[in-house]
């Protein structure tokens, strides 16, 4: 007969007591859980030891993993991890105890519950609820960018909206784009946006002959390019030697570019937008 440990491990690592007494006996599940062999991790619930706690709180709180953990785990990026596992349970669940967690009451869809996640359209919404405008459009850009629903179908779920943080949900909607090239340039470009600085686009493409090169983000009139440079570095001398090559036929095909890198973008913001504010003027004079 299999252990109660090797239920668990069969069933996927976790299992509600009656599936547990019917693979094996009370007797068994009740020594298993003495001798540290399981653990209970919830009203009829006992999975293997050292489940994800995102896992263990999905489970123990009967709910669906959501918001800032759903985001987590679909790889959309994020400026600060979650501290806790964020949980949508049915909005007229009573609040049980369980492990810790951030907990919302909303109705979630089939496919949420069977998967114990929600969706990628959702999950940008709710993000969108409680994150800064910001790193909330780092997560919808990366989202878009993975192709998994549509601009039309986030700005439609935004506008269906009630309640709490409608206001920048459809603001990250409106502004949200499937090009943009990485978490830091929308970082900045939502810099940019909320301090009202106008005429950049997400990869722009430059071209002077035969040279063609995009960049991160580009203001066609004033020929003005931003370049979001994040903890990347250069490998190789080839590497070094290709980034100056590219930097020179930018600047020789009549482009100004600044380079902005994780430290400024994220940590001065204000001299960032000073910086574009007093170049920008500068080349629309001109």
């Amino acid at each position: 007969m299999e252990s109660v440990g090797e239920v668990l491990v069969r069933m996927g690592g976790w299992a509600c007591y009656a599936e547990l007494v019917a693979a094996a006996s009370r007797h068994a599940v009740a020594a298993a859980l003495a001798r540290g062999e399981v653990q209970r991790i919830g009203r009829g619930i006992y999975a293997v030891p050292g489940l994800p706690a995102d896992a263990v709180a999905t489970l123990a709180y009967d709910g669906v993993l959501s918001h800032l953990s759903a985001a987590a785990a679909l790889d959309l990026p994020l400026l600060v991890a979650a501290e806790k596992p964020h949980v949508t349970v049915p909005p007229k669940r009573r609040p049980r105890p369980g492990p810790p967690a951030v907990l919302h009451w909303a109705a979630t869809g089939s496919g949420e519950r069977r998967n114990r996640i929600t969706s990628p359209l959702r999950t940008v919404v709710d993000c969108s609820r409680i994150l800064p405008f910001a790193e909330a459009l780092a997560v919808a850009d990366a989202a878009l960018a993975t192709g998994r629903f549509s601009h039309e179908e986030l700005l439609a779920a935004t506008a269906a909206m009630r309640g709490p943080g409608c206001p920048n949900a459809r603001a990250v909607a409106a502004a949200a784009t499937r090009h943009s090239g990485s978490f830091l340039e929308s970082m900045l470009r939502a810099l940019l946006i909320s301090e009202g600085i106008d005429g950049f686009e997400p990869q722009v493409l430059v071209t002077n002959g035969w040279f063609r090169a995009r960049v991160d983000l580009g203001h066609r009139r004033a020929r003005l390019a931003l370049e979001a440079d994040g903890f990347e570095f250069h490998g190789s001398r080839r590497d070094f030697a290709a980034d100056c090559h590219r930097y020179d036929e930018l600047v020789a095909a009549g482009w100004l570019v600044l380079r902005l890198t994780y430290e400024q973008v994220i940590g001065d913001p204000a001299w960032v937008v000073a910086m574009v504010r007093a170049t920008l003027a500068q080349r629309l004079a001109g």
